[in-house]
């Protein structure tokens, strides 16, 4: 009786499982059997890889053959265990030295000609077998630039299964990778499309926007058709901060799962930007699914989600995002476990005030009381809560379509937003978040102090306005965004009052429905 046995890995959500692939060939009745709480997809790689090795050479001998991945207690999904299994199959027929495989995670689907095709999710199985002390990962030839992005392990790519032992039997290791694939992920640049210089007018919510951006908050547009709310927050990328590369290769990870990145520059270099349909389920915006997956919020990571004609969403949609953007994290439990998505995103969001679009505009808007109520009812007071500059956007004026003179480009704007969350990163260099927007409440008075006279301000406003202590926490971190666009360490009444400037819709709109 001969044993063979490989490391592999499986996806728990983000979370990653290692899988110790066992293969036995002994007497007895000729049979090819799998067990491990294997998914249909598993249970059909014994005639993939049968086939891959007979055609790259190689015989399978016709004896009782057992294949188990253990531990059995974790559910096995997807093709990535076709490579594993064939060289636990080979290592027990001493075809490949078990020596050669010790301390080696493999992943890799099989194809009938012997090919080692792609797999999605390499790059966080990669990044924890380096935390496991794995002193080799062997990956499929088209994942090498996304596994050569973790530094510290080596990685063999192979493009066929007679390749791969090539390799093993010459004990030829991999060189010189890492260094050239995230160089490519570097120097990839995105072009973003458009420029805040193209939006006529609008000064005061291209401001709200350069805000909203600098300190990470949440920012929701309400105008009528044809004032610009689209096509400012499709600018909004332009004037994102750069990403370091702890958040890069973060993001990168899960697009890794989704199996969304380029084979040739695989390192995400610029903060994700989502634009989501008023169509989209719950399932697709947060995440889930029969395997559960990452959703578009998770998609939007370190990012920003956009969500355009908002009120037209469902209800019970919009809901389900209240808990992530308090939380930034999303957290699905089922029958197999709990799975956990990150959902650290800036939510930008516009819409219209009624359904006609034109009310407060008593010349123009055709809706009666009740369908405006029932419109902006919509959104709810807790989602709303969570919104933290709400700005109207007027129309544009005919005097402003004229000429380009006066508007600040996206570039500029960006070097505002970039010195703020400079500002930003030193002050919370102690603390595990990063932007103003990210301040939990209890760190609140420590770096949001207010004066004698904003106190005043403050105290007016919260029993005027009707605010709740999540708006008030909400107005406190604005503040503290424009001050630190003002390059100041203090928040002043002018900040202060500009922050709870930002929350005048919240009464004008939705006042009449609290």
């Amino acid at each position: 009786m001969s044993l063979g046995m490989v490391y592999s890995a499986a996806l728990h959500g983000m979370e990653v499982k290692f899988i110790r692939v066992e293969a036995d060939l002994s007497n007895g009745l000729p049979m090819f059997h799998m067990v491990g709480y294997l998914s249909s997809e598993v249970k059909e790689a014994g005639e993939r890889v049968r086939t891959a090795i007979r055609n790259s050479g190689l015989e399978i001998p016709v004896k009782k053959t057992v294949i188990n991945l253990s531990p059995g207690s974790v559910r096995k999904r997807g093709a990535s265990f076709d490579l594993p299994i064939a060289l636990a199959i080979l290592a027990s027929q001493n075809l490949v030295r078990q020596e050669a495989l010790e301390r080696v995670l493999t992943v890799g689907e099989l194809g009938l000609d012997g090919s080692i095709r792609d797999v999605p999710g390499v790059l966080p199985i990669v990044w924890e077998a380096r935390k496991q002390g794995y002193r080799l990962c062997i990956v499929p030839a088209g994942n090498e630039a996304e596994a050569a992005l973790v530094e510290g392990v080596p990685v063999l790519a192979a493009g066929s299964l007679a390749q791969l032992l090539d390799l093993l039997e010459g004990n030829k290791l991999p060189s010189g990778k890492r260094k050239t694939a995230i160089q490519k992920g570097k120097n990839a640049e995105t072009a973003f499309v458009g420029d805040f210089q193209e939006v006529r007018g609008q000064g005061a919510v291209k401001r709200a926007a350069e805000i909203a951006v600098a300190g990470g908050h949440n920012f929701l547009m309400v105008g009528p058709p044809g004032s610009g709310k689209s096509m400012i927050a499709r600018r909004i990328p332009t004037i994102l901060p750069p990403l370091e590369m702890e958040e890069a290769l973060e993001i990168t990870k899960i697009y890794s799962v989704q199996g969304m990145l380029e084979k040739d520059t695989p390192l995400i270099r610029h903060r994700p930007f989502r634009e989501v349909h008023h169509t989209v389920t719950k399932a697709a915006l947060i995440g889930g699914g029969l395997i559960p997956a990452p959703g578009e919020i998770s998609l939007a990571h370190k990012g920003v989600l956009f969500l355009d004609e908002l009120t037209e969403f469902s209800r019970p949609v919009l809901e389900v995002l209240r808990q992530p953007l308090e939380e930034k994290r999303i957290r699905l439990t089922r029958k197999q476990g709990v799975y956990e998505f990150p959902a650290d995103f800036m939510l930008a969001a516009a819409m219209n005030p009624c359904p006609c679009g034109y009310y407060p505009d008593a010349g123009r808007c055709t809706c009666t009381p009740a369908s405006i109520s029932q419109y902006l009812g919509k959104v709810s007071q807790p989602f709303l809560s969570r919104i933290d500059i709400c700005m109207d956007t007027p129309a544009v004026e005919y005097r402003n379509l004229q000429g380009s003179a006066g508007e600040e480009t996206s570039e500029k704007i960006r070097q505002r937003v970039c010195l703020a969350r400079e500002r930003q990163l030193w002050r919370y260099r102690a603390e595990p978040w990063k932007t103003n927007a990210s301040l939990p409440a209890k760190k609140i008075p420590e770096y949001c102090a207010l004066g004698d006279k904003e106190e005043a301000i403050m105290e007016h406003a919260f029993q005027k306005m009707g605010l709740t202590a999540r708006t008030y926490h909400k107005v406190l971190k604005v503040a503290r965004t424009i001050a630190d666009l003002d390059g100041k360490d203090k928040i002043q009444s002018c900040h202060l009052s500009e922050a709870i400037g930002y929350r005048l819709p919240d009464t004008k709109y939705w006042g009449n429905l609290c």
